[in-house]
């Protein structure tokens, strides 16, 4: 599934590309996705200008004047530049046509989501698909102390509680192993047993492991890829423990275990993250 590197590098891309140019037309070619597009999006978009291309957690929020476009990938989809004319892919489902640009957003699964938030509904983030995510990481409010603090009412494991998202957005499954491994924290120890010591460390590591995948232009799936077409460095060919069940950890050669939490796969060094 796309995470926060995965989101943040498309937006990145669009941003180049799209935002301050007017949107001429909007072709949903599929609209039965994780909810039905929104109908009439050509009729409330078209015409429009893109005033900003910003991203909250893993939804892509495409602001214009009278409101906001909420675009989630899913599990498998992307949205890539694409010349005008161009013939329609597999699973293109919805295309944007700017002056000057044409999107596509494609989605094998159909897990994702182009829905409009108008302007006049409120502030998008109230919006319940926002409205309960934890906080972005890089913002500076993220603070170890904070970190401590969310974790101190969670009894359920630290691998669980990173995934919600209520804590802090974009420690997928892939960045949630690596961090816990690099703060030397087990992914089974309960939440609120997390000590302030550690958690300051599992803080920096969080960062570390997000800043380093936003450097790979992200990765959580192989058939990633960014807004020109172009795809991801692969983040797991950096990673320490995700997807290494077996082989040798690189800190101590002890070898790295697989379990299974909420139907996710976690991967952990048994020597070095004891319980």
């Amino acid at each position: 599934m796309p995470e926060l590197p995965e989101v943040e590098t498309t937006r990145r891309g669009l941003d180049m590309i799209i935002t301050g140019k007017r949107l001429l037309a909007v072709h949903v070619h599929e609209a039965r996705m994780r909810w039905p597009v929104t109908a009439d999006l050509n009729l409330i978009l078209e015409g429009k200008q893109l005033l900003a291309c910003e991203r909250r957690g893993k939804y892509l929020l495409l602001r214009f004047e009278h409101g906001t476009l909420l675009v989630h990938l899913g599990m498998s989809g992307s949205l890539r530049h694409v010349q005008a004319g161009e013939f329609l892919r597999k699973h293109d489902h919805v295309e944007w046509c700017f002056d000057g640009a044409t999107v596509r957003l494609n989605d094998p699964r159909r897990f994702g989501a182009v829905l409009w938030h108008a302007h006049d509904a409120g502030p998008v983030a109230a919006h319940p698909l926002l409205a309960g995510l934890g906080i972005e990481p890089f913002d500076p409010a993220f603070t170890p102390e904070r970190l401590y603090a969310g974790l101190q009412n969670r009894s359920v494991a630290i691998k669980q509680a990173l995934l919600a998202g209520q804590i802090v957005v974009g420690v997928g499954n892939i960045y949630a192993s690596e961090s816990l491994f690099a703060a030397r924290i087990h992914p089974r120890t309960p939440a609120n047993r997390i000590s302030r010591t550690r958690a300051a460390r599992l803080h920096a590591a969080i960062l570390a492991t997000l800043e380093k995948a936003l450097d790979s232009g992200g990765s959580t799936l192989r058939n990633y890829t960014g807004a020109q077409g172009e795809p991801g460095a692969y983040f797991e060919i950096h990673a320490v423990v995700y997807d290494r069940q077996n082989q040798p950890c690189r800190t101590c050669g002890t070898p790295i275990r697989k379990i299974v939490q909420g139907q996710r796969a976690t991967f952990f060094c048994p020597k070095c993250q004891r319980y």
